[in-house]
């Protein structure tokens, strides 16, 4: 019987494989059939492992769903730096949403994480976005400002949560709700609701640099990085700036 030949064998194993052709590429004694066998293998052992760890990352949702159908995942981005706002986004997601790659922001080079947004606003059932800006942080502090957010995005869904999950801030609702540590690590509608918040605030740093050059907000998203802070002292405080906080009251 006529072999296929490597590169036939390689678009074939593109191509959703079935079991005998599996079967006949594992029994190839050629060099370049086995290393095509070994690479498959190793795929599908890491795809289980990222299945495996979506799962983990899924099962409050599961647990929850036959008795609260629409769970919102809610997460903040920008409770640390020295500029900018603190976003948060409350997204809920479908029974059957299987985007693996559904983490932490923070753990997500920026390309996938991009990418991962514009599948989260095509597939999620509601997303919702908070802002609180500069002035509510100076006024009523960070945490207060990020609560005052978290409520916002809750209040700006287009379809009412039975239920939330919420990283780590503890929230006044009525709404069945739970609070937990490291939530955008261990809960998929939170990890989901970490990218919408963090893609978006990186674009809002990305215009405040065009409107306040010279403090390099669209790589450092607003941090005191070296160059953030020779910015402040070269050209004070802009008004992107949080002036509660400790290392730009400095230049006031």
């Amino acid at each position: 019987m006529t072999r296929l030949t490597i590169k036939a064998l390689r678009e074939q194993l593109a191509q959703a494989p079935t079991p005998a052709f599996l079967a006949t590429l594992a029994a190839d004694p050629r060099k370049g059939a086995q290393q095509l066998w070994q690479h498959y293998q190793r795929e599908q052992e890491q795809l289980a492992a990222k299945k495996a760890a979506f799962h983990q990352r899924e099962r409050y949702e599961r647990q929850l769903w036959p008795q609260y159908p629409n769970i919102a995942g809610i997460d903040e981005v920008g409770r640390g730096p020295l500029a900018g706002p603190v976003v948060t986004a409350a997204v809920i997601l479908p029974h059957d949403f299987a985007l693996l790659d559904v983490n932490d922001s923070k753990q997500l080079r920026p390309a996938l994480r991009l990418k991962l947004y514009h599948q989260i606003l095509e597939q999620a059932v509601a997303i919702g976005v908070g802002v609180s800006d500069v002035a509510v942080i100076d006024q009523i502090n960070i945490l207060e400002a990020t609560k005052r957010a978290m409520l916002q995005a809750v209040a700006n869904l287009p379809v009412h949560p039975d239920y939330l999950l919420i990283d780590a801030v503890k929230l006044n609702t009525p709404i069945p709700r739970e609070s937990m540590f490291k939530g955008d690590a261990n809960s998929v509608s939170i990890g989901a609701a970490s990218i919408v918040a963090k893609v978006i605030r990186d674009q809002l740093m990305v215009a405040y640099d065009r409107a306040y050059p010279g403090y390099d907000f669209a790589k450092n998203a607003g941090y005191g990085t070296a160059k953030h802070l020779a910015g402040l002292a070269k050209y004070g405080v802009s008004p992107a700036h949080r002036q509660s906080f400790a290392p730009v009251r400095q230049y006031l």
